[in-house]
């Protein structure tokens, strides 16, 4: 398995990049390509390049956050981002892993990959492990702003096939985000997604509220990307913030942790630390292509490498290929 990780990208690029590729090579026994200016790659993974199955493809020039997708994946045919969705491209890596410009990820991965056939918007699913016993996959996480009710469908079937195949769950429950879980509740995309959804053959469970998502009540959590992101960015809030009692230095630092043993939060704490996920992958594109955090340190990009090894090993893309025939 030859895994290609963007390693100009994210806040801590290149040095807790290239850490998170040595961990996960050497825990997952993957091959790692680095993608990134050559020079100062080969110095900070140089003494693991014969030990460990790296190598090195150079990209000499580097999409910044804040810039226009389209625009800067046009203008920097050289970036780490372009030459890491070219080598999916090219079949000379099987997933590629970026902390980088989310935007410019998914028009490089669209324009340079392509859909599915038959998939008419790519989505991103996140892993939202709020309950210990039933975590669930958030689709879409912040692909697709805007949706019409066939969008939300398809991302109940692409939800669908990951969490079959990745978690291992037989039938799914999909849940569909609203306001209420009587059939009336939501605004039109809600009501018309629900019309949709229970007409389908994928094992919907209607409705459910933002409660129900820390409760494990659906396997697969549908909604439009705008709301979806927000979510996801509240989840990961929260979790920053009990983080950050949970650090403090000193006697502080104890009561902190004693607080949060003793009220149940460990785990909730754990599943709103986007570190232990790594990221979200990007579903109905043709390539396994994993988005992680901008601010991933070397225990995100690890786990963000290791859930890329599982959807390539998983051939999620040839599984997809029959989403929108009703299959």
């Amino acid at each position: 398995m030859r895994i290609a990780i963007d390693a100009s990208g994210g806040e801590y690029s290149p040095h807790e990049i290239v850490k998170g590729a040595i961990k996960a090579a050497q825990e997952y026994h993957v091959d790692i390509i680095l993608v990134g200016k050559r020079s100062l790659l080969h110095v900070l993974a140089g003494k693991n390049m014969n030990k460990l199955n790296l190598s090195i493809v150079g990209a000499s020039q580097t999409i910044g956050f804040h810039e226009h997708p389209l625009q800067a994946i046009r203008k920097r045919p050289r970036s780490s981002i372009v030459v890491g969705i070219n080598l999916l491209k090219e079949g000379e890596a099987d997933a590629f892993v970026s902390a980088g410009n989310t935007g410019a990820v998914l028009c490089a991965a669209l324009l340079n990959l392509g859909k599915i056939e038959g998939v008419e918007r790519p989505a991103l699913a996140s892993l939202v492990s709020l309950n210990q016993s039933s975590p669930s996959l958030l689709i879409d996480a912040g692909a697709n702003a805007d949706c019409r009710p066939n969008h939300m469908l398809q991302f109940a079937e692409l939800g669908s096939i990951y969490a079959r195949y990745i978690f291992g769950i037989d039938s799914p429950g999909v849940g569909l985000l609203s306001n209420g879980t009587e059939e009336t509740k939501g605004n039109r995309l809600a009501q018309e997604s629900f019309r949709l959804l229970n007409k389908s053959g994928i094992n919907f469970l209607g409705n459910i509220e933002g409660t129900d998502i820390a409760r494990g009540t659906a396997d697969v959590i549908v909604t439009d990307g705008f709301t979806g992101n927000i979510v996801i960015k509240t989840v990961e809030g929260l979790g920053d913030s009990f983080i950050r009692v949970r650090q403090v230095n000193g006697d502080e630092h104890l009561r902190g942790r004693a607080l949060l043993a003793d009220v149940g939060l460990g785990f909730l704490v754990k599943g709103m630390d986007y570190r232990e996920y790594g990221g979200a992958c990007l579903l109905g594109v043709k390539g396994n292509v994993i988005v992680s955090h901008g601010r991933s340190r070397a225990k995100a990009i690890k786990n963000a490498i290791g859930l890329a090894n599982r959807t390539a090993e998983a051939n999620i893309c040839q599984l997809l290929s029959g989403v929108g025939n009703g299959q």
